[in-house]
Parts: structure tokens; sequence; C-alpha cells
């Protein structure tokens, strides 16, 4: 009996590649992977819940969002594929900044980080479909802070004006209008944005695949 592309092993004896699937409806980290050459096979937004519990935290709250959407995603597939997932949790201390949806909480966000350090925190998991039992389960959380200068009303009133806060984490856009008001960063700019890249590269780089597909980064 031949086994399928997606499940035969390769020459080194190493599964081939399976589908990478996105679980993200979000452009910009589709944008982020196909930066760094990767294209997945299927892009699945995951229905979850992202509301935070009560009484839970920055880090604890983006581990468990980007597991829930990578194992909601992954559960439905039954071909051979590895599923990743991803959440940012923009947080002042121990308080979780919500997505701004409406003026009024992009503008309480904005004033809420002016002239101060936050933290931006960004998990990726990997999780393989029961289709590709030979997958690693993985996953990274990666914390950056960044530090917006003092802004006036008049700047705030501007950033409201471009509109690239709507639906972003802490309302603003890193990629967006408020460049121009960020001091410093340290940490990873590209996990600001929704996907921290080298780390997703090094988690790919450790799936087991085999030749002659090869993996999806060198």
């Amino acid at each position: 009996m031949t086994a399928s592309p997606s499940s035969a092993e390769g020459s080194s004896g190493l599964p081939d590649r399976p589908k990478l699937v996105l679980a993200s409806a979000s452009p910009r980290r589709l944008s982020l992977l196909e930066q760094i050459g990767i294209v997945p096979d299927a892009v699945v937004s995951a229905d979850i819940d992202e509301e935070p519990r009560p009484g839970e935290l920055p880090r604890p709250l983006a581990q468990r969002l980007a597991r829930q959407k990578a194992e909601h995603v992954a559960a439905q597939r039954t071909d051979a594929a590895l599923v990743l997932g991803a959440d940012t949790v923009v947080s002042v201390g121990r308080r979780v900044l919500p997505k701004a949806e409406d003026e009024k909480t992009a503008r309480a966000c904005l004033k809420l980080l002016s002239g101060r350090r936050h933290k931006v925190l960004t998990a990726v998991v990997l999780r393989p479909s029961a289709g590709w039992p030979q997958g690693t389960p993985c996953e990274r959380l990666v914390e950056t802070s960044v530090i917006f200068h003092r802004l006036t009303d008049a700047q705030i009133d501007a950033l409201i004006a471009q509109g690239d806060w709507q639906g972003k984490a802490g309302g603003y856009a890193i990629q967006g209008a408020a460049a121009a008001h960020i001091r410093q960063i340290g940490g990873s700019y590209s996990a600001v944005v929704g996907l921290p890249l080298f780390e997703t590269a090094q988690l790919l780089r450790g799936q087991p695949v085999g030749k002659p597909s090869g993996g999806w980064i060198a």
C-alpha cells in the first residue's frame, strides 16, 4: 500500500512535510510569514472566545488563547497538517488592554500608554493534527517592551484620525502611524506586529520533516 505524499517517509527516514495551516484571519500574520518565505497551505479563522477570564494575567492569557486557536483548528483537520496559532496581548503591569473596537477605547488606551513603558506578549503555538502524529507540539512566548513618548491631545487626535487602531490590542499599530511616537522598543518588532518571526522559524525548524519536501524554512 502506497502512503500519501503528506504522510510518506522521505529518504532521511523522516516524514514528508504536512500542510501548514495558519489558525488566524489576521492579514498581518500572513504577511509576516510571507516575509520569510513561508506561505501557509490554508488560512482558517479560529472561532474562540478571546475574553480574559476573571483574574487572568497577561502572560497566561496570551498562551491560552494561542493554544486554543491552534488546538481548535487542529481538531478539525483529518489530513496531515501542522497548525500555527498565535495571540498578542498588550499589558500595563497586570492590566490587559483591550482590542480597540471604537474611538473611545482607542483614545483611552493611548492616554494610558502615553509616556510610559508597556509590554507586548505574543505567544506562538504549533499543534499537529491527528493525521500527522509524528509532529511535535511546541510553543514560545515572546515579551517585548515598548515605550511611547508623552503624547499631546493633538497627537492622540491625529492617531485616532488615521484609523489603523481598529481591532488592535492596545489601540495602536506599531507598523502604522504610531511608529512616529514610539521612543524605544526592547525585544521583537515582529512580535509586536503579531508574530515573532525568529521564534516561529525556530519552532518550524524543529519539526521532524525529511526530504524530498524538506522543512518550511532553511
